[in-house]
């Protein structure tokens, strides 16, 4: 089966959905406040309405290895993973009315600004410093792996594609602010969307309707939704994917810094909240249609698969290669059968596989630009300002704040492109950078639950527990070997040439060296974050309860009094500060200054930014 070619119609469809992205950028920039203050520029003047923010949400979380993947996903071992999203509805909650408030109520430009208050100052300076690390490492992976994808089938140069995007995401991010962030993820989650329905739609018209390939994703094994083995080793059961989806999803949704940002730019807290649920069903929408779209790949690939049959050497290529395949314009010099039928289909749908194209691109865009934004934030709010105290005993003034953070911006945002260009040479690497992702995010959420929903827990105790953490996660996550996971079988019959010997051999091998592993490193990934949230929690609060015992620590943070007596309601959940509020009144002389100060914080509405 012949590779197809990108024409000049899906080129102009690409330039110019990358040159709206820019125009946005410019837009902003040279309207409203045009982007004068640090408050504008990075928390949009908590302007924002659910909608636009909402929809940002999701575009920051799906990235193109995200849609590439999970369409993957599907393709190699069906559709169980769709699961992972009532992990989402359980967790938004938890996230909306345990994390958010505090965040809210803080008005907090960095969400590591609360880690400082509730615990010190190294504590906020760890949690930022892994923060950074993480994303630095991720956004040059999040470029580079999609440009590797296309470059190997529609003929993209990879350092062309890098290159393009990376200047117009540098570009509208430092020139518009998070304004123009947020308004270009809208944009580019309708091609998100659109690059998603044009894979089932043009799989759908092939196959004569949805119902031909909801039946041979039956008859191959790829239809199964209910794995429930309480076996930690199994890659996908309802039980990895709802905990490990729960801890990945608060992590991400609850106390990184890229959401919280976010969410913090709405012009109140409901509204902010609605933001959060308003999500649920954009990014539901996305992850089981994504799903689908394996299937509706798997459908046309289903007697003679790409890998199998040598035109590509991974299936994270499958995606742009149906698309070029069914919808880009065939190379002349091959079969003349082939090239007369697909062109002729090809030729009904001028542009469409640019536009698929975009999609992918926009997701790669989605999630850079959320980086750089995010990364700017906390660069201005956790170095920045404090080296300047440091240096010359005075705090930044706002007026002077502005043009160093976008020069930071501007210098990610090239730091990216960098990343992405070696990206190419650093070989194991890539599935590190991976990892990290998923690695640190753990032990992070677990700093901010003891932070929210524990008053015995201290600075000491809860550095503890993170850099322990911290190291067990990355043990699992990047020790090795491990057991490469076995897909659902595949087809050749349909092939003209094949070979699956050495394929064949290859699966054996697997599962008779399988009992060879290490247990851990057996584990499923998803509950690499779960153990070290869980690592992090229990040493950080046992830790924390032992060094006070031996005065080796104290939570003095916590208190609004010398005497140790009346919390600092600010500083936790509002059901369990309401809680400890009404304890409180019962114990205390409901006259004590202190204790109505307080009530009073807590009962009056947030003051603007």
């Amino acid at each position: 089966m012949p590779i197809g070619t990108f024409d000049v119609w899906d080129a102009l469809v690409l330039a110019s959905i990358l040159t709206i992205s820019a125009l946005i950028g410019i837009y902003y920039r040279y309207t409203g406040g045009k982007q004068k203050t640090t408050q504008e520029y990075l928390m949009a003047n908590q302007s924002m309405t659910t909608f636009p923010v909402s929809f940002s949400l999701m575009a920051s979380f799906m990235s193109a290895i995200t849609l590439m993947g999970v369409s993957n996903e599907a393709y190699q071992f069906g559709t169980l993973f769709g699961a992972i999203n009532i992990s989402y509805v359980l967790s938004t909650p938890i996230a909306a009315y345990v994390f958010l408030p505090v965040f809210y109520r803080m008005r907090t430009t960095s969400v590591y600004e609360y880690l400082e208050r509730r615990f010190g100052h190294a504590t906020r300076l760890a949690a930022s410093m892994a923060f950074t690390v993480q994303m630095i490492l991720y956004m040059g992976i999040a470029l580079y792996a999609p440009a590797l994808a296309l470059e190997a089938v529609t003929g993209i140069p990879k350092g062309t594609a890098i290159l393009v995007l990376g200047l117009v995401c540098t570009f509208y991010s430092t020139l518009g602010g998070l304004k123009a962030v947020l308004i270009t993820d809208v944009f580019q989650s309708f091609l998100m969307y659109a690059a998603i329905f044009a894979v089932i739609a043009v799989s759908a018209i092939k196959a004569g309707g949805l119902s031909p390939i909801w039946e041979v994703a039956r008859e191959r094994g790829r239809l199964e939704f209910f794995e429930f083995s309480t076996d930690p080793t199994v890659r996908h059961t309802w039980w990895t994917l709802i905990i490990g989806g729960m801890v990945t999803y608060l992590s991400l949704y609850g106390v990184n810094q890229t959401q919280v940002q976010r969410l913090l730019s709405v012009h109140n807290l409901k509204s902010s909240q609605s933001a959060l649920w308003w999500n649920l069903p954009i990014l539901g929408l996305l992850s089981f249609s994504t799903i689908f779209s394996g299937l509706a790949i798997f459908y046309y690939y289903r007697d003679c698969d790409p890998v199998e049959d040598g035109r590509i050497k991974s299936r994270d290529q499958l995606m742009p290669l149906f698309a070029v395949d069914t919808m880009g314009k065939i190379d002349v010099t091959l079969n003349v059968d082939i090239c007369f039928s697909t062109t002729l289909f090809a030729g009904q749908y001028p542009g469409l596989c640019g536009l698929f194209v975009s999609g992918i691109f926009s997701a790669s865009l989605s999630t850079i630009s959320s980086a750089v934004t995010s990364l700017s934030a906390v660069t201005l709010e956790d170095y920045v300002k404090p080296l300047y105290r440091v240096i010359f005993g005075r705090p930044l003034i706002e007026s002077k704040s502005t043009l160093p953070t976008k020069i930071i911006a501007c210098i990610f945002g090239l730091m990216c492109i960098a990343l992405a260009f070696g990206a190419g040479s650093l070989g194991g690497v890539l599935q590190a950078s991976l990892t990290i992702f998923g690695v640190v995010g753990g032990p992070l959420l677990g700093i901010f639950t003891l932070g929210v929903c524990t008053v015995r827990t201290n600075q000491r105790g809860v550095l503890l527990g993170f850099l322990l953490g911290l190291c067990f996660s990355f043990w699992i996550g990047f020790g090795g070997p491990k057991p490469a996971p076995v897909p659902l079988p595949f087809s050749t019959d349909g092939c003209e040439l094949r070979n699956v010997t050495e394929t064949a051999k290859a699966l054996q091998a697997t599962s008779v060296e399988e009992q060879q592993y290490f247990w851990l490193y057996r584990l499923s990934y998803l509950w690499y974050c779960v153990l070290g949230f869980l690592l992090t929690t229990l040493i950080g609060y046992c830790g924390s309860i032992i060094l006070a015992h031996f005065n080796c620590a104290d939570n003095s943070r916590i208190y609004v009094d010398k005497q140790r007596k009346h919390l600092d309601y600010d500083l936790f959940a509002p059901m369990l500060s309401n809680r400890w509020r009404r304890q409180q009144q019962k114990q205390l002389d409901p006259t004590d200054a202190y204790l109505e100060e307080s009530l009073a914080k807590l009962t009056e509405p947030a003051a603007p930014l």
